[in-house]
């Protein structure tokens, strides 16, 4: 401890990956100081995952209130009040934050304020105080990125970190990235009135998804009005009188009131003495191996920070995983293909598992089968559209589960269950669904797969 007895562990990083290691080398009786320069919780709670999906629901409540007469009720949409929606936002933030840090603190973990800095294998230095650990966590997760030469000036050209606070429903956005980020503010400006256009070098939006997922949330972006320019890199920006000009390979120009640069996000790890400290690193990002350890036997990273998925969740696993580890448990590693991942868009994609290409590449003979939701009492319901396509090996097991429809996110989770335990489609079949839910989308698609379908056409 500062000035006194060294902690069992010290965490640098508040956020998804720190706290949970915090939390649970605590329940395992060590003694830990998390160490956080910013409010606990991390760019997840703060200026991620939380607030990026309140403002989805807002963006929902908007689009619901213009669709209202479809469902037969009277309802005007009157516009967006973006102060109430930053306010509605901020609470839900705010109160997240509280039950943390409360939580946190009735654990007897001590929180340090302040910027810490790697002063050694088994230190970490936060201004004039060293504190001492017998092993150090790094989490000090990650910040927006550009690209070479473009200079994020926050106002006309703004990360999402600006969008999220940003006053204004802007007229119209072109966004730079048609990953997890990209989609979901483009999904959340078009439901609020601006014009979007997507700009994504690869073939496809959610390019990381499987194909049929994409082209399905193409399919519908474009019905919503939401331009996106696929196979188009990005060459430059000039600022205008009243807003950006964006220039593609090419020469061909698009205008628009803001650029939205989403390319991802980079780790944070300069100038905080890893290096220095025997910490190996590459492009940025701290190197480890299957149980988070780097190089250095007396330091764990976790989360963003390392070349995994960067979700909160994977943070939540990997800080758990390592705490165990530190208390002489045998945690197992994780299955990153095993992990769910969500795009929180309208539609949204949710997918566990490998896609087809993955599956082929890694020299599975495979079966798969589609399911629309047309065929889906509730999704009609709801007046969603999308699918549900099942992977499995041929004669054998599920390999992934891909989604693309409204709430869909919230059906992933029985994906996870079928891939993580090696289900046979024959034996999810077996499962009886509730009906009418969405849920049943995916046990057709296994009863299918499985060969006895039954609410499939063709």
């Amino acid at each position: 401890m500062a000035n006194g007895d060294p902690f069992d562990i010290v965490v640098l990083g508040g956020g998804s990956g720190g706290y949970a290691c915090a939390l649970r080398a605590a329940e395992l009786g060590m003694t830990v100081a998390l160490i956080e320069r910013d409010t606990l919780g991390g760019t997840c709670l703060n200026r991620g995952c939380i607030p990026t999906k309140a403002l989805l629901h807002a963006a929902e409540v908007a689009d619901q209130a213009r669709e209202a007469a479809a469902f037969g009720v009277r309802a005007t949409f009157e516009g967006v009040d973006v102060p109430g929606v930053h306010a509605y936002k901020d609470k839900v933030v705010s109160t997240t934050v509280k039950g943390l840090t409360g939580l946190i603190k009735s654990k007897g973990i001590t929180v340090v304020a302040g910027e810490g800095r790697l002063a050694g294998p088994t230190r970490v230095q936060v201004g004039d105080e060293v504190y001492e650990g017998r092993h150090i966590v790094l989490a000090t997760g990650s910040a927006p990125r550009s690209l070479p030469g473009l200079d994020i000036d926050g106002e006309r050209v703004i990360s999402s970190d600006h969008a999220l606070v940003l006053d204004r429903v802007p007229g119209s956005v072109i966004v730079l990235g048609g990953g997890v980020i990209g989609v979901e503010f483009a999904s959340v400006w078009r439901s609020f009135g601006a014009e979007v256009t997507i700009v994504e070098a690869l073939p496809h939006l959610l390019p990381l998804e499987e194909e049929s997922s994409s082209k399905r949330l193409e399919r519908a972006f474009r019905k919503r009005g939401i331009k996106f320019e696929l196979g188009a890199r990005f060459e430059g920006v000039q600022t205008t009188g009243d807003g950006v000009s964006v220039t593609l390979e090419g020469g061909r120009t698009l205008d628009a009131e803001l650029l939205l640069v989403a390319v991802g996000r980079a780790p944070v790890s300069e100038g905080l003495g890893f290096e220095d400290a025997g910490v190996e690193l590459e492009r940025g990002f701290v190197k480890v191996d299957e149980y988070c350890r780097t190089c250095v036997p007396t330091i764990s990273a976790v989360g963003d920070l390392i070349a995994t998925p960067q979700l909160a969740h994977v943070g939540f696993a990997e800080g758990i995983g390592v705490a165990e580890r530190l208390g002489g448990l045998s945690p197992a590693p994780i299955d990153y293909d095993g992990v769910p991942r969500i795009a929180y868009c309208d539609p949204e994609v949710a997918s566990v598992g490998l896609t087809s290409a993955q599956a082929t590449q890694r020299g599975y003979e495979i079966s798969q089968v589609t399911y629309d939701l047309a065929g889906n009492p509730k999704s009609k319901i709801l007046g969603t559209q999308g699918e549900v396509k099942v992977i499995a090996e041929k004669n054998g097991r599920v390999l992934g589960v891909h989604m693309v429809g409204a709430r869909v996110g919230e059906l992933i989770t029985e994906g996870q269950l079928i891939y993580n335990w090696e289900a046979l489609p024959s034996e999810v079949a077996q499962l009886i669904h509730p009906h009418p839910t969405q849920s049943e989308a995916v046990g057709e698609a296994h009863l299918a797969l499985a060969g006895k379908p039954l609410h499939v056409h063709g």
